[in-house]
């Protein structure tokens, strides 16, 4: 909201009304300019909200639902939304059967979302020369684990070699737990650790390889 006089965006809300007709909203502002002293009226417009298809990952299920959005705005992967079944993140949308990380709201198909209240279970796996251990840990999605992390998981101390996000392999700098995928690590000689993982673990299996 700019003043049509000097342009200045330093502005003072004298009135609001809201006005409503079957496929829009409309605000009408009556303005007074802080600078110049100006008074004047500006409208903003948008589409109602209508309801998309909404498809919710929550650990190992999925849960579909719909969510009221105005076609009028822009939605990318990484936005949070409020939805009926609680805070969600944006993955991914689907425009004309295609996957996409950005679209205006109006030509979405379906918006694929992970739920942002529960813990992230990631798969953690230990190399075991012949054998590895595979967990599956919940965590606080905001836990951060890197590189070089000495963990203690089960009855083994071991280093984190390479991390496996949504996008890709990391084996410097950190992921949150919300974006990992998988945790690769080998056993180390160490009895001191950073951190121990043993109270998240969700269930555990072994594998020959």
């Amino acid at each position: 909201m700019e003043c049509p006089i000097c342009g200045s965006d330093n502005v003072e809300i004298l009135n609001a009304k809201q006005k409503s007709s079957k496929k829009k909203l409309m605000e009408e502002y009556l303005l007074k300019c802080e600078d110049c002293g100006h008074v004047f009226k500006d409208i903003f417009s948008a589409k109602k909200p209508k309801p998309y298809r909404l498809i919710i990952s929550a650990q190992d299920k999925s849960y579909k639902t719909t969510i009221d959005l105005s076609p009028s705005d822009e939605l990318k992967s990484g936005d949070v939304l409020l939805s009926d079944l609680g805070q969600v993140e944006v993955t991914s949308i689907e425009v004309k059967d295609k996957r996409v990380n950005k679209a205006k709201i109006e030509d979405i198909n379906t918006i694929w979302a992970a739920s942002t209240e529960i813990p992230a279970r990631i798969g953690f796996s230990v190399d075991l020369h012949g054998e590895v251990d595979s967990y599956k840990l919940d965590l606080d999605r905001n836990f951060e684990i890197a590189p070089g992390d000495v963990v203690k998981i089960d009855k083994h101390i071991v280093k984190i070699h390479v991390i496996k996000t949504k996008d890709r392999k990391l084996t410097s700098g950190f992921a949150k737990a919300g974006i990992i995928k998988r945790v690769y690590s080998k056993p180390v000689k160490f009895n001191n650790f950073d951190y121990d993982l043993t109270k998240d673990i969700f269930k555990k299996t072994k594998k020959s390889s």
